[in-house]
């Protein structure tokens, strides 16, 4: 998508980051995360949300921004947690360590329902993570909302600037999602987010980056890399689409993913690479290096059946993007090891022999895109599944007795939800 009145979510560190992408998306408008040193290319956005992060604005090297820059951009600010802590400094007021840090639910006061808060309950549940506190406000600085205890919670600066201390974007914060809206009302037309363009835009790029070069796509039968496939497949590129069965795959997986695939009219080729998987994981038990060891192996067996294809596609999406912290730039820290992000696939990506059409959705616009692209109802909703598939689920050292046990426990517990008609109400 462009980068012309987006939102545009500046990254501080917090965990919850991804979130605010997510709900503003939900919202119906196209929102981007930027690490923090990205600050000065935002483009043009048409409103900026600063989030929260793990760090202190008492610390010396804390965290910063351009505040000239901020207000140059001329669109609404939001600042949540640590976002309105260095609002209000910038502002002119300040912040100081708080004597304990506050963590769980509060209760929001707002002081009238309106603006920031328009439809908003009297009093409301919202979820607080800091550990420092605003004590002096600027001149020109409104209290828009407080806590149960009177303390304030939300500030207003102006007539499009707002700080709240706490996390709109978790579900544990009751009517965060309204209040995000209420703040996205402020903007002049933000552009919206349609997955239908969002397919049109990738078709296209996908065509103009790959060329008359051959890409090969790498396919487990989840929705992600299923969806790259058929997404691929529609680009109309020269593509092969490779399935390793790495022997760590649910009962009857491999029978599965070739019956959706021949379904779907996309070709895929089968590489059996169990013996292989298990003799380089024989004796491991840490769950980090059993990730190294799959993403890497991973590799190898695929471009050993590749010959001369020039692009790997992977369905990586945004939050495996995030988790891994494999931006260089980002101050987030690292969830996990994900697969798609072993020094092998890093390597790839600086010789531009990765390509990740999807790296900016989340699971449930995966989905979506899925749909568009005319996927049957029953394969765009299968469950996520890890790509290093049961190793993941087995404690210590993986044998394939433990294997056979965790296969045959899946099989009862996924057939049990189908037949009680839970299997799409869980995830």
């Amino acid at each position: 998508m462009g980068e012309s009145r987006h939102v545009a979510v500046v990254d501080f560190g917090s965990q919850y980051t991804q979130l605010i992408v997510r709900r503003v998306r939900e919202l119906g408008f196209f929102a981007r995360l930027y690490a923090l040193e990205e600050f000065d290319e935002l483009g043009k956005p048409g409103a900026i949300i600063l989030s929260g992060g793990p760090r202190s604005t008492s610390e010396e090297d804390a965290p910063d921004i351009d505040f000239g820059r901020l207000q140059a951009y001329g669109v609404p600010v939001l600042g949540i947690c640590y976002g309105m802590q260095l609002l209000n400094i910038k502002f002119g007021g300040n912040v100081e360590a708080s004597d304990h840090r506050e963590y769980g639910p509060a209760v929001l006061v707002p002081e009238s329902q309106e603006g920031l808060f328009e439809g908003v309950s009297e009093k409301s549940q919202v979820w607080m993570s800091h550990s420092d506190t605003v004590r002096d406000l600027a001149e020109d600085c409104r209290v828009i909302g407080r806590n149960q205890h009177g303390t304030p919670v939300s500030l207003q600066w102006g007539e499009r600037c707002f700080g709240i201390q706490f996390h709109p974007e978790v579900t544990h914060s009751h009517e965060g999602l309204r209040i995000l809206d209420n703040f996205l009302q402020q903007a002049d037309s933000l552009q919206e987010f349609r997955i239908e363009d969002f397919k049109r835009e990738l078709l296209e790029e996908i065509g103009e980056r790959v060329g008359g070069k051959q890409v090969v796509c790498g396919v487990s039968g989840g929705v992600d890399s299923t969806v790259l496939a058929v997404l691929l497949k529609e680009s109309g590129i020269r593509m092969r689409a490779i399935f390793v069965d790495h022997g760590l795959l649910r009962k009857d997986e491999g029978d599965e993913v070739r019956n959706n695939f021949r379904r779907m009219g996309v070709d895929i080729e089968t590489v059996e690479a169990s013996e292989r998987f298990m003799s380089e994981l024989a004796g491991v038990t840490d769950p980090e290096r059993k990730r190294e060891i799959i993403g890497n192996l991973f590799i190898e067996v695929f471009w050993d059946s590749v010959g001369d294809a020039d692009i790997l596609a992977q369905g990586t999406l945004y939050p495996d993007v995030i988790e891994s912290a494999s931006n260089a730039k980002t101050k987030a820290s690292k969830i996990k090891t994900h697969h798609n992000r072993v020094d092998r696939i890093l390597e790839l990506q600086e010789q531009g022999k990765v390509l990740e059409p999807l790296a900016e959705l989340f699971k449930d616009e995966v989905r979506e895109l899925g749909k568009s692209l005319g996927i049957e109802h029953d394969i765009v909703q299968r469950h996520p599944f890890p790509g290093p598939g049961l190793a993941v689920r087995c404690p210590g050292e993986i044998t394939a007795d433990r294997l056979r046990i965790i296969r045959e426990c899946d099989a009862i517990f996924i057939a049990r939800l189908r037949d009680h008609g839970w299997y799409e109400k869980v995830w």
